[in-house]
């Protein structure tokens, strides 16, 4: 069997079409990484201040305006990230036709035989063979909904939190200061974990992109769709994302309680504690990023070795 270039890829299809999500991305980053820079400055300068005598002040007024500036550069990296996710994303759709109209030439013609349905074994991990593409997950269904929300949501509670990281630099020793400071750090913080869930969800789209785009494209073929099956890290991958994000909003709660404190010791004891509690939340959510990456990895491995022995078998 041969085929050539024109065949195979179609004429009124521009499958290297520039979506625009790349420099969107790019942009975002850039933006992010020369806040990041004024950050380092500040720091620098607060660096030089400390045992001024007569600089307590100024020296806490410029903290607490770098501690605003900086967690939002973090969180601007995310959401750029996030943008190029959903570039990849539309991509996947984009390879979806593409790999429709190139293996309906490559595939050589095989006997029909019987098929079977049901649960195999491969070397990627248990999968189910069926007649059509499988329906979404509700996990996926869920993540093509919330990715968007969740973004939006989070990046208005970091620029909340950046403006009220200006109250608490221009009231800092007073009691408006520390429930600046509360508010700033309880939304920036809900905002970074509402951000890291938006990209988890990408992820589990992406998921349910390969998943029913292989799908599609087996069944476009007439051959039996094969489908692997949600592996143990995927699993794990959602529970980490759920507990991480749940983390997040229980520590702005938290935050929010203790700005009802008036002595300054015992807010002071809450923040010790609170600090550590709301990276652990966004620990698990990018633990459970790296479940999800590896998910995909696997994902696409199964794919490639499925569209191997299609052309190589036809069946």
């Amino acid at each position: 069997m041969t085929a050539t270039l024109d065949r195979i890829v179609r004429p009124d299809v521009n499958y290297s079409v520039e979506t625009g999500h790349r420099k969107i991305g790019l942009g975002i980053g850039l933006v992010a990484l020369m806040i990041g820079m004024v950050v380092a400055g500040l720091g620098i300068y607060a660096a030089s201040l400390v045992g001024s005598a007569g600089d307590e002040g100024t020296l806490a007024r410029v903290l607490a305006i770098a501690f605003g500036l900086n967690t939002t550069a973090l969180v601007m990296l995310k959401a750029a990230i996030a943008v190029i996710l959903v570039g990849i994303l539309v991509r996947i759709w984009i390879r979806v036709e593409s790999v429709k109209t190139s293996l309906a030439v490559l595939k050589p013609d095989a006997e029909a035989g019987t098929i079977k349905t049901g649960d195999v074994d491969t070397e990627f991990g248990p999968a189910t063979v069926s007649m059509n593409t499988p329906s979404r997950l509700p996990i996926h269904k869920m993540a093509n909904t919330m990715w968007g929300p969740m973004l939006l949501m989070g990046v208005m509670s970091v620029f909340a939190g950046l403006v009220v990281s200006w109250v608490w630099a221009g009231n800092v020793g007073t009691s408006t200061g520390l429930d600046a400071r509360a508010w700033t750090q309880g939304l920036q913080f809900l905002g970074e974990g509402f951000v890291l869930a938006s990209i988890s969800f990408l992820l589990a789209s992406i998921l349910s992109g390969l998943r029913e785009g292989g799908g599609e494209v087996q069944e476009a073929l007439g051959l039996p769709v094969m489908t692997l099956k949600m592996p143990n890290t995927a699993k794990a991958f959602v529970v980490l994302m759920v507990m991480g994000l749940m983390i997040e909003m229980v520590q702005f709660g938290l935050y929010i309680y203790i700005t009802t404190f008036n002595d300054l010791a015992r807010y002071t004891l809450w923040s010790s504690w609170l600090g550590p509690f709301r990276e652990l939340g966004l620990g698990l959510l990018l633990a459970g990023i790296i479940l999800a990456l590896a998910t995909i990895a696997k994902a696409l491995g199964f794919q490639f070795s499925r569209i191997s022995d299609i052309v190589a078998t036809g069946k």
